[in-house]
């Protein structure tokens, strides 16, 4: 049996079903990560910290540069 050549119909219906399986994967690969971050605040204490000042420091600290921010946090 022949098989039809494919079209740009099908490609498009593929390309959407590769999309919506590359959406749903990072949806959980976000999730993951949320529970990561989230044990190593609690290995550190970081728990105790108010969410709007947790929020506030990771913002100045990827404004900055993540390494500036450990140079100046590291003793001298």
């Amino acid at each position: 049996m022949a098989r039809s050549k494919p079209n740009a119909r099908h490609a498009l219906l593929k390309l959407r079903e590769q999309r919506d399986a590359l959406d749903a994967e990072e949806v959980r690969l976000r999730e993951e990560a949320a529970r990561e971050l989230g044990k190593i605040l609690l290995e550190c204490g970081a728990e105790t910290i108010e969410t709007t000042q947790l929020k506030q420091l990771i913002r100045a600290s990827l404004t900055i540069g993540i390494d500036d921010v450990l140079g100046r946090l590291a003793p001298a």
